[in-house]
């Protein structure tokens, strides 16, 4: 769900409201209850929800962390090296 950002413009109040895409804008304050609020525009945020969107639910089994393989680098026994590769880098 989106995360959007208001601003008062009678208390100059900056607040987050998590809602829906389809919601209608809040246009009282939290903070003075004014009727005063405006949508600023902002970077882009959401918070995702359910099961699988973190790194640790697909940790399990006898599945290697990609990140951590050595594999990226076929010379690595060679005297070629390989920018970034810790066993060349000396």
């Amino acid at each position: 769900m989106p995360i959007y950002e208001y601003q008062c413009e009678q208390c100059s109040e900056v607040t987050e409201a998590i809602q829906k895409f389809g919601d209608a804008p809040l246009r009282d304050c939290p903070v003075c209850g004014q009727a005063a609020l405006k949508k600023l525009l902002s970077a882009p945020a959401f918070r995702l929800k359910g099961g699988g969107w973190y790194e640790t639910d697909f940790k399990g089994g006898s599945k290697k962390n990609l990140s951590s393989s050595d594999n990226h680098c076929p010379g690595k026994d060679s005297k070629s090296s390989c920018a970034g590769c810790p066993a060349t880098s000396q």
